[in-house]
């Protein structure tokens, strides 16, 4: 099953009571820590690494906080690097599911054990994905079946995009297409813009990507965002219905971004992350910056984490698998 943000919600108060355990294991301030991500300067990952470690430090976790993007390779060189560094609480890994639930089972070979070099300390955010449709699809498509239906009698222009080849995102693309019965060609591109600027100019007739990346591009109306992939609706398109509401029963999917240490971390010093990262993200200057990418706060108990890591790795395994999709062919 999916982490719902209900879930979450029902934990708040076992969240907040491990908080305040952690609290009470605090120790002397770190002089330094390091927060580490697999993305750009600018990217979401990065603008959230930076605004935790601003309240760590604040917050007396540490003296100072510095944001480490080691990009390459998907995100893969950001968590083999954590794996090496000390469990002491100062190197701090903030990355998004696909490199832990889903990576296993498109490489062959990863420079980590998703399980084994790594400790659960939070999760951090929570998002859905969305498909939306630009200038190329007829007003008269308002539904996602108003869209299958249009694939179908325009087969030539049955293609959705997503923002990179080996995703999640590439995966509920073609999980959409055989669900609905179309012949629908995935797209994949080097990030969601390159790929909104096409649709924009006609050229790509649909995008799957995080709600987020449509934000600005919502009022005038060029883009029209068909579905959401969540349990529920999200609070940023109300209006919107999900994939199962619009029929698409097993295509419900939320994911996550989440901070982990090295393995074999003190329990100590897991408490103690926790609770600082449990004040960060409960904080309304990081609720604010993340509406605007249309994604929520999610602070949790490591053992939260854990779980919804093994789920997603459970989940992923035969999807994967079911598509024939492999990173190293």
């Amino acid at each position: 099953m999916p982490l719902s943000r209900r879930h979450l919600i029902q934990a708040a108060g076992a969240s907040a009571l491990f908080a305040g355990l952690g609290r009470t294991a605090s120790a002397q301030a770190l002089d330094t820590v390091r927060i580490v991500n697999g993305f750009p300067a600018g990217s979401n990952p990065d603008v959230l690494a930076r605004k935790v470690g601003d309240l760590l430090a604040k917050s007396g976790y540490a003296r100072a906080a510095i944001v480490d993007n080691k990009t390459g390779a998907g995100g893969q060189l950001a968590v083999g690097s954590v794996k090496g560094m000390a469990p002491d609480g100062s190197n701090v890994l903030l990355t998004p599911m696909s490199m832990l639930g889903v990576f296993p089972h498109t490489y062959k070979k990863l420079p980590y054990d998703p399980v084994a070099d790594l400790t659960p300390v939070s999760m951090g955010v929570l998002y859905d994905y969305a498909i939306g449709v630009g200038p190329g699809v007829p007003e008269s498509v308002k539904t996602l079946n108003d869209l299958m239906a249009w694939y179908k009698a325009h087969p030539g222009k049955a293609s959705m995009a997503s923002p990179s080849t080996g995703s999640t995102l590439h995966f509920v693309v073609e999980m959409l297409g055989r669900a609905a019965g179309v012949d629908l060609q995935h797209v994949g591109y080097r990030g969601a813009a390159p790929a909104i600027q096409d649709m924009l100019g006609g050229t790509m007739p649909a995008l799957c990507t995080p709600l987020g990346s449509f934000s600005t591009y919502l009022k005038d109306g060029k883009i029209r965002v068909l579905a959401t992939s969540g349990a529920q609706r999200t609070r940023f398109t109300p209006a919107v219905p999900t994939l199962a509401e619009q029929g698409f029963k097993d295509l419900v999917f939320s994911e996550w971004y989440g901070f982990f240490l090295p393995a074999k971390a003190a329990p100590e010093t897991v408490k103690r992350l926790n609770a600082a990262l449990q004040d960060a993200l409960k904080s309304p200057e990081i609720a604010q910056t993340l509406a605007s990418f249309a994604m929520e706060p999610a602070p949790s108990t490591p053992e939260q984490l854990a779980a919804a890591l093994q789920a997603d790795l459970k989940r992923w395994a035969p999807i994967v698998k079911g598509i024939g999709f492999t990173a190293d062919s």
